[in-house]
This record gives structure tokens, sequence and C-alpha cells, in this order.
């Protein structure tokens, strides 16, 4: 463990979901992880000691990844902890199920706020930090399926996740002469307590239209950010990532 150079993840959203496995598969290569979380205090509790008993240190802050001042003072506690983050993962987000004629303002501006604007908040933060290190830096943001493809219902996501996306291009070109690469994952249908919750048989569903005939599952989510963050990615940057199991690539077809 003497040889082993410390380095800092930032997962924003990680309680629970994609971002808790997430920040565990990271715990387990031996980064320290700092975690943001709104609601789930007995879930983060778990999930940082969970990261301690992987043989990592762990920061966990209540922090909506949505409001500037929030977002600000997390990362001055990040760098006074361990100094610039090596990595930072855009995972916090909120939807709204609605059509878009009876979609209220309110719940619009919640669902950007979150998800659009909070990347970019994160984003901000975090490579004014690693720009002034001397380390190379990495940023992953959480996108979805519906990047491209209009969901029914979901309209607000739908436009922050396509937003993510160019947001994952625009800090790749502009931070990248700064040593900073930027990409996105798009997940498809992942299975988690939120989307059991939002479908009965939500697996079941999924897997019949799905290519590889499952249901994607958190790790496959976090084995391609571990990936994304090692040396043989080096040289990406600026692009989207779909782990869906070939759902999206499908062409609707008549017969």
């Amino acid at each position: 463990m003497n040889d082993v150079v410390s380095r800092c993840a930032v997962v924003t959203g990680a309680a629970t979901g994609i971002g808790r496995a997430i920040v565990l598969a990271l715990a387990r290569e031996r980064w320290d992880i700092a975690f943001t979380f709104i609601e789930s205090d007995p879930q983060a509790r778990e999930v940082q000691e969970l990261v301690a008993a992987a043989g990592a240190r762990c920061l966990s802050r209540r922090c909506d990844a949505g409001i500037k001042s929030e977002v600000d003072h997390f990362f001055e506690e990040v760098a006074e902890w361990s100094g610039a983050p090596d990595l930072l993962v855009n995972n916090a987000g909120v939807q709204t199920w609605s059509p878009l004629l009876d979609l209220e303002e309110q719940s619009w501006d919640r669902v950007i706020r979150t998800n659009l604007k909070g990347y970019f908040l994160n984003t901000q933060s975090a490579s004014r930090l690693m720009r002034l290190s001397a380390k190379p830096g990495s940023i992953i943001n959480l996108g979805s399926g519906c990047n491209k493809l209009a969901f029914p219902g979901l309209v607000d996501y739908s436009v922050s996740k396509g937003g993510i996306e160019l947001l994952t291009k625009v800090s790749a070109v502009e931070l990248g002469p700064h040593g900073i690469r930027v990409n996105c994952i798009a997940p498809g249908a992942i299975e988690t307590e939120r989307t059991r919750a939002e479908a009965a048989q939500y697996a079941e569903t999924w897997a019949k239209i799905t290519p590889l005939g499952r249901v994607g599952q958190v790790a496959d989510i976090a084995n391609l950010v571990v990936f994304l963050v090692s040396p043989g990615a080096a040289f990406i940057s600026g692009q989207t990532i779909g782990v869906d199991g070939g759902v999206f690539s499908k062409a609707t077809w008549p017969y």
C-alpha cells in the first residue's frame, strides 16, 4: 500500500443506486471517495462504512447539486480534505413523469436545475481545482438513452440528458488543454431501487426487448467508470458511451 498513489474521486448523489455502486467500485480500487447526498442519511452512513471497510478514506456531505453556494462549499471541503480531485462523477439527478402539456413549471425548473445546472456547477468547481494541480483529471457525466431519443412522459428529464451530452462535448474541448478528459455514460434500462418501485416486472419487461436478453445492473455502469479512469482510456474524451445491452440501437420495424 505504500506504493499506491492517493487518488480522490467525487461522486454526486451517491447514497443509493448507480451512484452507490460507482463509489464502492472505486473504493475497491483504492480511490478515496468524497460523495454527496440529499435525503438518504442512513444510506449515506452505510456507504461511508463500506468505503472504509474497503480500505479507502471517505467524506460524505449533504449537498444540493443545483445550488452554487452548496457546491462551492463542498468542493472547498474536498480541497482541504484531499486536495484537487482526480475524478468527478456527475450522477445526482431527478425526474418527473408527466406529458408535455401537463408538465408544471416548478417540475421543469427542479429537473433542469438539478440535472443540467447541477452538472455544470460541479464540473466548474471540480475542473478549477484540477486545473491548478499538476495531475491529469477526468470527469464522467451520467446521461441516459434519452440523450438522443424521446422518452414518453419524461419531457424535462429527456431535455436535461440531451443537454448533458452537449455539456460533455463542450467541456471535453475546453478542458482538454488542461489535461482533463470528459466523457458521458448513457445507461439504458438499469435495475435499481427506484426503477423497481416505478414499474412492476421492470427487469422482465426490459429484458424481453433487449438484444442481450437481460436488464442492466448497477455494476454494468460502475465497471465502465472504473475503465474510463484507467490508463487504457487515457485518449478517450468527449464521448458518449451507451450501456444498454443494445436496446436503443434497435429501429422500430413495421414487419
